[in-house]
């Protein structure tokens, strides 16, 4: 089970925590020095939920990160998760018997 969003496509991402020590010139000492670097992780908030898409009338399970939780809320389910391609497009009774003839 990764940790990336379905939606984003946000994943984990590496990077380094720098430890400082020494008083700021500014406030009256002879500057920081760095005293040791450590590679670390950024992690994706990542969360499963079930959404309700209501143009297709069900619910569609999901890992999301709260960012792409935020892009459903403002674009809507059914438009969002259709642009990241997690759901095919809904046709309607009338599309179908256009389609046909």
């Amino acid at each position: 089970m990764s940790r990336t969003c379905q939606v984003t496509g946000r994943g984990t991402r590496s990077g380094g925590s720098i430890a400082r020590k020494g008083l700021a010139k500014a406030k009256g000492g002879v500057g920081l020095r760095t005293t040791g670097r450590t590679k670390r992780k950024f992690k994706v908030n990542i969360q499963k939920k079930r959404i309700w898409v209501p143009e297709m009338g069900e619910f569609v399970t999901v890992k999301l990160s709260t960012r792409a939780l935020r892009t459903i809320t403002r674009n809507g389910a059914y438009r969002t998760l259709l642009k990241a391609g997690l759901i095919k497009p809904v046709t309607t009774k009338r599309e179908k018997k256009v389609q046909a003839s």
